[in-house]
């Protein structure tokens, strides 16, 4: 049986052609494409086919898939990521022992070579037994699925990097999808969860390029993780101005003050909080009134607390408020110097996608 475009099942639940262009143009938007390119997204998602998606939980909390199906539902997001074929999901499949694995396997023959799989938490090497699933090691369950799929998405920072399991002195030995998966494209979609948008907006644009986005040095989409929760942050202006919240519950932080000296991590976190918020864009940590703990960056449960400023800003801001803008470069300069390594390795293993690789013709 002929599968059904991406277009045909949203008319199925009810959505209008208009409900589906606005769609078409917030992906663009989102995507950092021309308006121009409206017509050729809209044109790309009414032909796409659903593409199978085998999600893979290992050393995890749950949390990127709470994270996910708590997502402004009902949305054509949400729908989108339902008319997916989510052929094997540890949490939300109904099927479960060997039936569960079945599907797995099912998956992987009828789709071989066109399937995502998505990873969700680290892999052990220490000792296989620390985390099993239907009496495989998560590193074979990891390599057997991973043979057969077009591109992998390392959800969550536990995926990515490691995450919490990874951290010192990480007893099971964990390990991120990257540093064992050499011979496929690697999408990291970093976060401790991340935002529901970035997952469903990665996918959104497999769905209609047939190709992964442009990648940053850590494997990071760069339209999410360009930019740094500092540079997008709505206190930016009393850092500049040297206006600091200096505990949680004085005069500064009731005013919105900036909460870099309270540990906030923004200067040196790449993410896109500030921006797309969480809870139908409702709020996010800084809005909330605590700092950034820089979760989508590599070791971040080992960068010290989480209260304590990495270096402190000072001087006569009344008369030099460019000083604190000079800090904030500082700090960045002295935070990437210290991820160089991890950087470095990262760019090793992975290969470089730009937008002039994005094929809107490609047959899917």
């Amino acid at each position: 049986m002929t599968k059904q475009t991406l277009y045909e099942m949203l008319q199925q639940q009810g959505i209008s052609r208009r409900g589906f262009l606005k769609y078409c143009t917030a992906l663009t938007s989102l995507m950092a494409l021309p308006p121009a390119m409206i017509p050729t997204v809209a044109k790309a998602l009414e032909s796409a086919k659903r593409p199978s998606v085998i999600w893979l939980s290992f050393q995890e909390c749950t949390g990127c898939t709470e994270s996910l199906t708590r997502s402004h539902s009902p949305t054509i997001e949400g729908l989108i990521f339902d008319h997916i074929s989510l052929d094997y999901h540890h949490t939300l499949q109904a099927a479960s022992g060997e039936a569960a694995e079945h599907a797995r396997e099912q998956a992987m023959k009828d789709n071989y070579g066109k399937y995502l799989v998505v990873v969700d938490g680290s892999i052990p090497l220490a000792d296989p037994g620390y985390s099993t699933i239907a009496g495989i090691s998560n590193l074979d369950m990891l390599n057997e699925t991973v043979a057969g799929a077009a591109a992998v998405i390392a959800v969550g920072t536990c995926a990515a990097y490691g995450g919490l399991p990874h951290a010192d002195p990480n007893p099971t030995g964990a390990v991120s999808a990257s540093s064992l998966i050499k011979d496929k494209p690697v999408i990291n979609v970093p976060g401790c969860p991340p935002i529901p948008t970035v997952i469903s907006g990665v996918l959104a644009h497999y769905l209609t390029f047939g190709s992964i986005p442009e990648l940053d040095d850590l494997g990071r989409p760069k339209v999410f993780y360009g930019q740094s929760i500092h540079d997008r942050c709505y206190r930016r202006p009393f850092y500049d101005k040297g206006l600091f919240a200096e505990t949680f519950d004085d005069e500064g932080a009731k005013k919105g003050w900036c909460l870099y000296r309270l540990g906030c991590k923004g200067p040196m976190t790449y993410n896109a909080c500030a921006t797309l918020k969480w809870n139908q864009q409702t709020s996010w940590p800084v809005e909330s009134g605590h700092g950034c703990l820089g979760c989508s960056e590599p070791n971040f449960w080992d960068a010290g607390s989480f209260y304590q400023a990495l270096s402190i800003p000072d001087g006569d801001y009344a008369k030099a408020a460019g000083y604190a803008v000079a800090a904030g470069v500082v700090l960045g300069a002295a935070a990437g110097y210290a991820n160089q390594k991890i950087k470095a390795e990262s760019a090793a293993e992975h290969t470089e996608v730009s937008v002039d690789d994005f094929s809107l013709n490609k047959k899917q």
